[in-house]
This record gives C-alpha cells, sequence and structure tokens, in this order.
C-alpha cells in the first residue's frame, strides 16, 4: 500500500512542478492572503458569480435578495453570454456588475470578498484553490472537483487561507431535509442500515456534433483551462460537456451528487471500504462518453462491527417511480406507495430523491427542488411524519462569512470533498470494469495503481498555466 501511495503522488507531484511558480506569474495575481475583514452586521458583502451561461443566473439571483449582499461581478469566457446576461440582470434590479473574461482578473478585484463559482466542472477545484489563495471566500458547485486529487488540494487551501467555503449541495439547507436526518438519528426507523439514492432524469442524445471554428467571442482556450484542449464543438461546449470525460462526470456527478450526498449524509457515513458500479451508455449512438444508465454500490464496514451499504442508481429514459418521488402528491399525506409507481400523480417524467431503510420503516426524500420528505412505519408501512419545507443556502453561506463560523457552514467544503469523492470512486470501478477496495485512512484504493492514477488525474494533463498546485 505504501509503494502504491508514493508512486502515485510522486507522478502527480512531478504533473505540478512549477505550477506555484507559474501561478504566481498570471496576469497581476500575487495570491497573497489580504488581511482578515471583520464584517459587521451592516457591512456590505461584495460578490463576483463566475459562470452564467446556466446555473450562475441562479447564484446572480440567489445571492440579490440577501441583505446587504451585493451581485458586485460576474465573469463569463463566452462574451455573447455576458452580453445576454447583463440585461437580465440589470431588469432584476441589480446594479450594472463590473464583467470580467478572465477568473484572474476577477480574483485581482480587492472590493469582491466573496466568489461564487458556477463554471464547468473541470475549471471548479482550480478556481476554488485560486480564490482561497486570493483571500477570497468560496461558494463552489457540485461537484466540488473533476477528480479525488483535485478536490484533496481544494480542502487544504480552505484551511491553509482559512477560508469559508460551501458545496453547492442547497438540499442540506432545507428544515425539511435536517428534520428527516435528526430523525433518524433519533430512531424514527430504527437501524438505519441502507440508503438509496435516485436520479431517474429524462435525458435524450446529444447527437453528433462536427468539428468547428471556435465561435466569435468564445475565449476557448480559457474555456478549456486545466483541462485537455480539444477541438471545438457544440458537444464539447455549453451543457453537453457534463457528458465527455474531459470535462463532466456524467449525471452522477451532475444531478446525482445531490443524491450522493444526501444517502451518506442520512446514513451518517464517510468513505466506504468497498465500490462497484456497473452500466452503460445504451439506446443512443452519439458523441455522449459517460454512461447513462449506472447502478452504484458502497460498502461500509463500521468500527463497531456493523456494515452498512449506499446505492446509487442513474437511469435516463422511460422508468418507474419509487416511493411516489417526484409526483405531485410527495411530502403530502398518504398511504403506502407502490414501487411501481402505478396511481402516482406524476407532475414530471422525473424521479430524484433518496430512500432510507431501517428496522422499523423506511423515508423517502425529494430532490433539492422539492425539498420534503415522508416515511412509512412498521409492517405495514402506516404513514408517519412528513414535511415539506425549502431553505436557503446562500443565506446560510453569508452568514458564515460574516461570523467567521465555519462549524455553522450546512454543506462544508470538507463534506462536499467526500460526497464527490464517491462518484468519483464509482466512475472509476465503471470505466475499470471491476470493483474497487478503499482505504478510507489514507483516500488510496488497495492494491490498484491504475484506479489511484485515474483517482489523481492521470488523464488531465494540466495545461500550463492552468494547473492545479500540488504543494498547498
Amino acid at each position: 500500500m505504501r509503494e502504491i501511495s508514493e508512486v502515485t503522488r510522486r507522478g502527480f507531484l512531478r504533473n505540478s512542478l512549477g505550477s506555484t511558480a507559474s501561478i504566481a506569474a498570471l496576469s497581476s495575481i500575487a495570491f497573497i492572503t489580504r488581511p482578515e475583514r471583520v464584517f459587521g452586521a451592516n457591512d456590505r458583502i461584495r460578490v463576483g458569480v463566475c459562470g452564467l451561461h446556466g446555473r450562475g443566473m441562479d447564484h446572480v439571483s440567489g445571492f440579490r435578495g440577501l441583505n446587504n449582499t451585493e451581485v458586485a461581478a460576474v465573469c463569463d469566457v463566452d462574451e455573447e453570454v455576458l452580453a445576454q446576461r447583463l440585461p437580465e440582470i440589470e431588469k432584476m434590479g441589480i446594479p450594472k456588475p463590473r464583467t470580467f473574461i478572465d477568473i484572474r482578473k476577477l480574483l485581482d478585484d480587492k472590493s469582491v470578498d466573496v466568489i461564487a463559482i458556477a463554471t464547468p466542472n473541470h475549471w471548479h477545484a482550480l478556481m476554488g484553490i485560486w480564490a482561497c489563495q486570493a483571500g477570497k471566500d468560496v461558494y463552489i458547485e457540485k461537484p466540488c472537483c473533476h477528480n479525488l486529487w483535485e478536490g484533496k488540494q481544494l480542502v487544504k487551501a480552505a484551511k491553509k487561507y482559512d477560508r469559508i467555503v460551501q458545496h453547492g449541495a442547497q438540499i442540506r439547507s432545507a428544515p425539511a431535509l435536517r428534520d428527516a436526518v435528526r430523525r433518524m438519528r433519533e430512531g424514527l426507523l430504527g437501524e438505519v442500515y441502507m440508503a438509496r439514492g435516485l436520479c431517474f432524469k429524462w435525458r435524450n442524445t446529444i447527437g453528433r456534433a462536427p468539428e468547428q471554428p471556435v465561435p466569435k467571442g468564445v475565449h476557448y482556450d480559457l474555456w478549456t483551462g486545466p483541462a485537455k484542449l480539444l477541438p471545438f464543438t457544440r458537444n464539447h461546449f455549453h451543457y453537453n460537456w457534463h457528458w465527455i470525460w474531459n470535462y463532466g462526470n456524467g449525471d452522477l456527478g451532475n444531478q446525482g451528487v445531490h443524491q450522493v450526498d444526501v444517502a451518506r449524509w442520512g446514513l451518517g457515513v464517510g468513505f466506504p471500504n468497498r465500490i462497484s458500479a456497473v452500466g452503460g451508455h445504451f439506446m443512443f449512438d452519439d458523441d455522449q462518453e459517460t454512461p447513462n444508465t449506472l447502478n452504484c454500490a458502497f460498502e461500509y464496514e463500521l468500527r463497531d462491527g456493523k456494515r452498512k451499504l449506499l446505492e446509487m442508481e442513474v437511469r435516463h429514459w422511460i422508468t418507474n417511480r419509487e416511493a411516489g418521488i417526484g409526483s405531485a402528491a410527495f411530502g403530502k399525506p398518504q398511504g403506502p406507495v407502490a414501487t411501481t409507481g402505478m396511481g402516482a400523480i406524476q407532475d414530471d417524467r422525473n424521479t430524484i430523491g433518496n430512500i432510507f431503510y431501517g428496522s422499523k420503516g423506511y423515508l423517502a426524500t425529494g430532490d433539492e427542488d422539492l425539498c420534503a420528505f415522508q416515511t412509512w412505519l412498521g409492517e405495514k408501512q402506516e404513514p408517519g411524519p412528513h414535511q415539506q419545507s425549502a431553505g436557503d443556502h446562500y443565506a446560510n453561506f453569508i452568514d458564515c462569512v460574516r461570523t467567521r463560523k465555519k462549524e455553522d457552514l450546512n454543506a462544508p467544503i470538507e463534506e462536499g470533498y467526500i460526497s464527490t469523492g464517491l462518484v468519483h470512486l464509482a466512475n472509476a470501478s465503471y470505466r475499470l470494469k471491476r470493483s474497487l477496495k478503499f482505504d478510507p485512512e489514507t483516500q488510496m484504493v488497495i492494491g490498484d495503481d491504475e484506479a489511484n492514477s485515474i483517482l489523481a488525474g492521470a488523464d488531465r494533463g494540466y495545461r500550463a498555466p492552468y494547473q492545479v498546485p500540488a504543494d498547498i
């Protein structure tokens, strides 16, 4: 085990040699943490949002509504997206923010206190690390890293530079879900031995896209950043990058990471001891590289001798409901729900949520948009406690930015790293077509150099100057 660890680490230290020097030479960013700013209740916190094509506009809206919080800057590598979003932002009643194309220029702006990252996955960890080094607090979208090693470096940076870093697992701020976890801890379900995450999300084919010239106004080298520079196609760009390994992590790392996180949170576990994932890319003949159907199992051997199981399933097309999740009636009083979903009132085609199984019953939760839970207790599956209530993840983050109390974060980066790590472990198992034995202490796969190489980002390349620093 020691030899495996050292070989893998040495390899990736070599890949990152000189990264600190390279970064320090970039633009005018010195990456020296500025003196700690203490925020009073009436002090305005200035936020810079990175990535506006999709999720970033939710960040703009979320921060806009908070007291004494200002969206002061926005950043996107697509000039057309910037031009489209500015009028939308002004319609929200937000004074025109400063605009940036290059994240490094934004990080050099000392008037910005917080960076919100809603870019493609392959940029998340590096932007987060750079932001910590520049003295910014960070709200970082899921998944927080593109591979396990990057996530470990991000956690180190948050600690070293004493930054408030919130992972975008917003369901952790929902009172309903917090209450569900509390009830399970207090024994509502008896011994909770298994959790399932469901990501049954309708996804059509992305087709095949030919190579083409980079569109005018798109800074493609900067968009690619730390990933390999591939020829431009529309499937290597807006949104469809999720299904290409160079940038994304499939739907397990896109939507499914929310459900992995809730399952792990509810079970009260960290890294697993054994991981197995099987599946494939079914039905479509297109450019997608990641699986659209995936079954994952994470086994836990606890110190008290007990075992727990976390299952995660991704489906992409026509499927049934389970435990009524996704139906219009979910979160409201009702009797037992057939696992076939027959008779459920359906409001869309997706079934996204979690199911927890215990010795006294089971509990089902909705997704981050339907923050609800229901329970069925006893052998007759009598309806039990239920609740539906959403929270404000942005507010929780900003409150902690003011107080500097990391322990009050609902989704601290340390937890986000572990949940995202499960995604990477499952994807590695799928790609290698074998189960993995994992050591939670060393955070290395036992006896499998190839798996450790994937988890360490061997296929990244980390083009200069977009290198994740090795010496944090």
